[in-house]
């Protein structure tokens, strides 16, 4: 077998190469401002936005680019991812609900055991409030009558009536916190008792009003 000269198969090597790198070039189809359709070699950086083929030498499509999306797409895509995430959350506040509860009414007796204890709690500033006004009474009548009687009223009585009248300030502002507390607890009770009817498919059988004993 006659061999070639080298330079003829570096010829042919550099024409095999070239027709490669043609085929892998291709050529674009794309529709232009007027909406016509046009073939290229090169695309405008505007007409990419409108999507694109990309095709072969033999003219057939390889690839085809979508358009970039509009605005009310990307709007559209964004509201979804934020869907997703909130369904996720959702999803693992209910798997968090399921693991303290796995019945509504499970939920209705913690709320009102926690609502007796406020209550209790309560109860206990307002018998403290009820003796030291028992008190503070006792000290502003003895002051009163030694102003009728033209004494100097000592300051350690006074002092004594500033300090009973500041503890009722202090556990009145005291119920006021706890019975706020008291309507948010219920308020994040009864939508957990709601969503947990919902995931569960069984409803509760206490009512949410009347502290029933456990």
């Amino acid at each position: 077998m006659t061999n070639r000269p080298a330079c003829f198969r570096a010829a042919v090597l550099a024409a095999v190469i070239g027709v490669a790198a043609t085929a892998e070039a291709g050529m674009y189809r794309y529709k232009d401002d007027n909406d016509r359709l046009v073939i290229s070699n090169t695309i405008p950086q505007e007409a990419t936005k409108r999507g694109y083929d990309i095709l072969n030498n033999s003219g057939r499509v390889v690839e085809t680019v979508a358009p970039a999306p509009t605005e009310e797409e990307l709007a559209a895509r964004e509201a979804e991812k934020q869907r997703q995430k909130a369904l996720e959350r959702q999803q693992e506040q209910d798997r968090q609900l399921l693991k303290r509860y796995s019945h509504p009414d499970q939920a209705v007796r913690a709320m009102h055991r926690k609502i007796r204890e406020l209550e209790g709690l309560i109860q206990l500033k307002r018998g403290n409030i009820s003796v030291i006004s028992s008190q503070l009474d006792s000290e502003q009548s003895r002051a009163a009558d030694m102003e009728r009687a033209g004494r100097t009223i000592p300051d350690a009585t006074l002092e004594k009536i500033r300090r009973l009248e500041s503890q009722i300030r202090d556990l009145e502002r005291e119920i006021s916190i706890q019975t706020r507390e008291i309507n948010e607890l219920k308020a994040g009770f009864e939508a957990d008792i709601e969503r947990l009817e919902e995931v569960t498919g069984k409803p509760r059988t206490i009512t949410l009003d009347t502290l029933s004993s456990d």
